[in-house]
């Protein structure tokens, strides 16, 4: 994995057998990544590498990343959940996001439309990250699938240890059991990580242990 914000807009994060190479996504919108660069920096934040991309902090916290992916190239705010936004530039990640959003760009052109924008997210993120008042986003309420309150009445200890994890830990689960359309595969979910719910492991958890063993 590439370590050097430097060498990334030459050669990529690092972290697939595209990198140094022409169909390395970074190629696609290097023009805009290194204008958007010379924003970042002319807004005083210190320049890093984390997670093979540049990283932007302040008062040593994260505040962004700048990232290239296969459709556009973006902003990635830590915690753009509590920014005002006034020109709704932000979007999520992802349907499960909650601090993080993005700023997604693909030219020179589209930046410089919503350069002013762009700098004053930026200054408000400082901002907020100096007076201690970032605010997380709250989860939004995941409903147990049937299948689960079905088991939880036929097994205590599986319920109770259930609510023995975070909550972090219980939304991930939550978010893999529900995520399947079918009763069936559902309940084959559950099932599936019983074991590593009675152990007090999370579901990333296990995935991360899984891993390792390969």
């Amino acid at each position: 994995m590439n370590t050097s914000a430097d060498l990334y807009f030459i050669d990529g994060c690092g972290r697939c057998s595209l990198g140094g190479t022409l169909q390395c996504k970074v190629n696609t919108w290097r023009n805009a990544l290194l204008y958007m660069r010379e924003i970042l920096r002319l807004c005083g934040l210190h320049e890093t590498c984390k997670w093979g991309v540049p990283c932007y902090m302040h008062h040593e916290k994260n505040i962004l990343l700048l990232t290239a992916f296969k459709e556009y190239a973006a902003l990635n705010f830590f915690n753009g959940a509590s920014l005002s936004d006034k020109k709704n530039l932000l979007h999520k990640a992802g349907e499960h996001s909650q601090s993080g959003r993005m700023y997604k760009f693909k030219n020179i052109s589209e930046i410089k439309k919503h350069e002013k924008a762009i700098v004053n997210l930026v200054k408000e993120a400082m901002m907020l990250e100096e007076a201690g008042k970032i605010t997380t986003a709250k989860s939004a309420t995941i409903k147990l699938p049937d299948e689960l309150v079905k088991v939880f009445k036929e097994m205590t200890a599986l319920e109770n240890a259930f609510y023995a994890l975070t909550p972090g830990r219980q939304r991930a689960y939550l978010i893999y059991f529900t995520a399947a359309k079918q009763s069936a595969t559902r309940m084959a979910r559950i099932e599936k990580c019983t074991p590593q719910i009675l152990k007090g492991i999370g579901f990333h958890d296990a995935n991360k242990r899984a891993g390792n063993k390969t």
